[in-house]
């Protein structure tokens, strides 16, 4: 088969879970002997183009910013999809499949228009759905009307759809995909040998800095917990717009000699970080999978997240276990909940490795991979989903 992968980043110029599983499935198909393209925007230099084994990587759109104040712009997308329209109208015909992302919403309206003449089947990954007030809350009354329709109109292309939490898959499924296949797994990394924790003890965050991933609200859970423990230290791991205003604020609480900032760091030293972390921190309101959750439990280390309406991770966590979840998004219920997993110590690790021996089948990318195989052999007029669907 030719298998056209579209998605408007490309890790690791651009590093994110959607942007691991693109590339992974490129990869993957490639090794499989089938030719593989993957339609993106160009992030890279000039004459320095990305080598992906065995696939050839296009850029249909120019080199642009996605971000602006934490929120996705919208120039981006429209040009990304104007530009798969383009590549896809002239070579849709070469190609068996395209797979791509639901979001941002305008390559996979470009893909679907372009597929009656290029014959190709069509499946989308539905890594989100948005709620008519999540999408108000983003951007404003029309804005969020505006991004409301445009995502029912993407849900009722015809597509072999697929998603990485029951949360989402509902949410698509009501939206009018037509039957959703549940993907559990994105991990494809290798079996890791655990050790033991920092000392002294090591909470860590690595994310974006952007208001939805709420660190504010983790450095106030933070002060809490270091008026009562004077060893705990915290690294905070990433970028954004909220970088400045929460290094402003650790260092009006005094805490700026055990809250470090260090920005993005290399990859072998985020992973000594997330072994040696006695749990890692994700207080996000929105999340569609829990990457984090599964990264941390192969490591042996518990992870504390936040419930909310649109965090499908939860979905990951099974409090004591693997991890625990604060109840609300305020500094006392994240602080008792990073102390619940502060407490277990030793004991926590080893109960974080046995879940996680125990569903890491389920949780691979392996799993996924043959699952969407077969969801494409049974064809998008399938029944309702069995084991693979939402429900």
């Amino acid at each position: 088969m030719h298998i056209c992968i579209v998605y408007d980043c490309l890790f690791p110029w651009t590093i994110g879970g959607a942007e691991r599983w693109y590339r992974q499935l490129a990869e993957t198909h490639a090794a499989q002997g089938h030719r593989v393209t993957y339609l993106t925007l160009c992030q890279w230099d000039t004459g320095e183009p990305p080598a992906l084994p065995g696939v050839r990587v296009i850029a249909v759109g120019p080199r642009l910013a996605l971000y602006a104040d934490g929120k996705r712009r919208i120039a981006p997308p429209l040009l990304f999809g104007l530009g798969v329209l383009w590549h896809l109208l002239r070579h849709g015909r070469r190609y068996d499949l395209v797979h791509g992302a639901s979001f941002p919403f305008f390559s996979l309206l470009a893909a679907g228009l372009a597929r009656p003449l290029g014959g190709y089947r069509l499946a989308v990954d539905w890594h989100e759905v948005w709620t008519r007030d999540y999408w108000r809350a983003y951007l404003g009354p029309l804005g969020g009307a505006v991004g409301w329709a445009v995502q029912a109109l993407c849900a009722r292309v015809p597509q072999v759809a697929f998603s990485f939490s029951r949360l989402h898959a509902a949410r698509a499924e009501a939206l009018g995909t037509g039957p959703v296949t549940l993907l559990e797994g994105e991990y494809a990394g290798p079996a890791l040998q655990p050790v033991p924790a920092a000392d002294p003890p090591l909470v860590l965050y690595a994310g974006r800095m952007i208001p939805e991933k709420r660190v504010p609200l983790l450095v106030a859970a933070l002060a809490r917990l270091m008026q009562t423990d004077p060893c705990l230290r915290a690294v905070l791991v990433g970028r954004g717009p909220d970088l400045e205003p929460v290094r402003a604020e650790v260092a009006r609480l005094g805490l700026a000699g055990r809250i470090e900032l260090p920005g993005f760091v290399p990859t072998e030293a985020l992973e000594r970080l997330q072994a040696e972390a006695a749990v890692v921190v994700q207080p996000s309101e929105r999340e569609g999978y829990g990457m984090i959750v599964v990264e941390a439990s192969a490591r042996g280390v518990p992870v504390v997240l936040v419930a909310g309406p649109d965090n499908a991770a939860v979905e990951l966590v099974e409090p004591g276990e693997n991890g625990f979840v604060a109840a609300e998004p305020t500094p006392p219920a994240l602080a008792e909940a990073i102390g619940a997993a502060l407490a277990g110590g030793p004991a926590l690790r080893a109960r974080v490795l046995d879940w996680y021996a125990r569903h890491a089948q389920r949780l691979s990318f392996g799993q996924s991979f043959a699952r969407i195989g077969a969801a494409l052999a049974a064809g998008p007029a399938a029944g309702a989903p069995t084991e693979q669907g939402s429900s």
